[in-house]
């Protein structure tokens, strides 16, 4: 059975604006031995499945300064108010980036990005019967471009490589297991109203 392991000592390493940096230094509870960890601390994410009433998700393309390239993305950012909910968050970020607002809106899923080395969440949330509502309110270091795009080119445009960031790519997947459980919904109503 895999057992927690135990922190020994934490010392900061680095403040780089979206993360802090810290070392720990950890006892292996199989073999007893210390070992030193880098943790990155992060506020929690969210990222917005957007759905307009005739089927198109509101996407941005933007250029991502990591890997030097435009992607095409699910709107999203940092949780970055104490106290601020991931369905607000959600609502505000689709506000800002895109001009879009909708409801209802939902939490689809809390998943850790990458719990190697991130200590945060990042939040998927489903806002449905979006429309463009209001003028965008990009921070300084944003340049975006709406895109609505079908629902049905997802797949297509996943296996072509047009969208690639992989935490965009789990929203997009857990946004297709939920269409699966309403249509298995709407199918238990069906048969059962026919009975």
């Amino acid at each position: 059975m895999i057992k927690p392991w135990k922190k020994v000592r934490s010392r900061p390493l680095a403040d780089l604006r979206l993360f802090t940096a810290r070392c720990d230094e950890k006892i292996s509870p199989r073999t007893g031995q210390p070992h030193e960890f880098i943790v990155l601390d992060s506020a929690d994410w969210v990222n917005v499945v957007a759905v307009t009433r005739d089927e198109q998700l509101v996407m941005v393309e933007q250029f991502r300064h990591g890997s030097n390239t435009v992607e095409l993305e699910i709107p999203g950012g940092l949780i970055e108010h104490a106290g601020e909910s991931p369905v607000k968050a959600g609502l505000r970020e689709l506000r800002e980036e895109t001009g879009y607002d909708g409801r209802p809106a939902t939490l689809l899923y809390k998943a850790l990005p990458n719990p190697a080395f991130l200590n945060n969440r990042c939040y998927t949330v489903l806002v449905r019967n979006c429309e463009l509502k209001h003028p965008v309110e990009w921070d300084h270091g944003e340049d975006l471009v709406t895109k609505l795009v079908p629902i049905r080119e997802i797949p297509e445009l996943i296996e072509s490589g047009r969208i690639r960031h992989s935490i965009i790519i789990a929203a997009l997947y857990l946004f297709e297991l939920w269409q699966r459980r309403q249509g298995k919904r709407a199918g238990r109503k069906v048969k059962k109203n026919a009975e």
